[in-house]
């Protein structure tokens, strides 16, 4: 174990509550169905592949142009409210975690499909904790491909053998699992494809992670 790789909504903070109601806006204004089950299809997924997945529920068609026009106005909303985000919403254990594996030579980085993840860091004021960050900007294919996450090796020169990733979502796991690294599940609701999972990373260390055995 050299590298733990996080995602980082739904794992370091949570936003959610706040690409739901974007969405569910963006749906409404467009005479489309929106709701928290569909919504829970969206976690881990880029933009792009989320409005498919909207549209194809709906059975809806719509131009290139529309299409971009509806990317366009789902980030300006959801970006606007990433302004009341502040270091409250950094999720349980995340600090002590952080702390424990740079206490023991462990590299961290973060590796997301949102292209706002740099946003989001910056407003938590966990930017400079991270030894590499990919994001969206920085791919070309979303997860379930595991692009982001050997990305993240490579900016570290470290195996994607050595690696772990820390997941709370489906499409995330499967990328994990694609690019060959140790999967941690995270969240109350337990994904079944990661090698091990846990409801938070509350009490977990350096030490937790060293002994695990997956």
């Amino acid at each position: 174990m050299k590298l733990i790789i996080f995602d980082l909504d739904g794992v370091i903070v949570s936003t959610d509550k706040y690409h739901y109601l974007a969405w569910k806006k963006i749906s409404t204004n467009n005479e489309m169905e929106f709701d928290e089950k569909l919504n829970n299809e969206l976690r881990g997924v880029s933009r792009v592949e989320s409005l498919k997945i909207i549209l194809n529920f709906n059975n809806k068609v719509i131009d290139d142009v529309k299409f971009n026009e509806l990317l366009e106005e789902k980030n300006d909303i959801y970006k606007s409210s990433l302004s009341s985000l502040s270091e409250k919403d950094i999720l349980e254990g995340v600090i002590p975690l952080i702390k424990s594996l740079k206490d023991n030579g462990i590299k961290i980085a973060i590796g997301s499909s949102s292209k706002n993840a740099k946003t989001i860091l910056k407003q938590v004021k966990l930017i400079d904790e991270f030894d590499a960050i990919v994001d969206g900007n920085d791919i070309k294919n979303s997860k379930p491909d595991p692009e982001v996450f050997i990305k993240c090796c490579e900016k570290l020169s470290i195996s994607n053998l050595d690696s772990y990733v820390f997941e709370d979502a489906e499409a995330g796991v499967e990328a994990g699992l694609r690019g060959n690294m140790k999967t941690i599940g995270v969240g109350k609701e337990k994904l079944k494809k990661a090698h091990i999972h846990f409801e938070s990373l509350n009490n977990i260390t350096y030490d937790t992670l060293k002994n695990l055995k997956i």
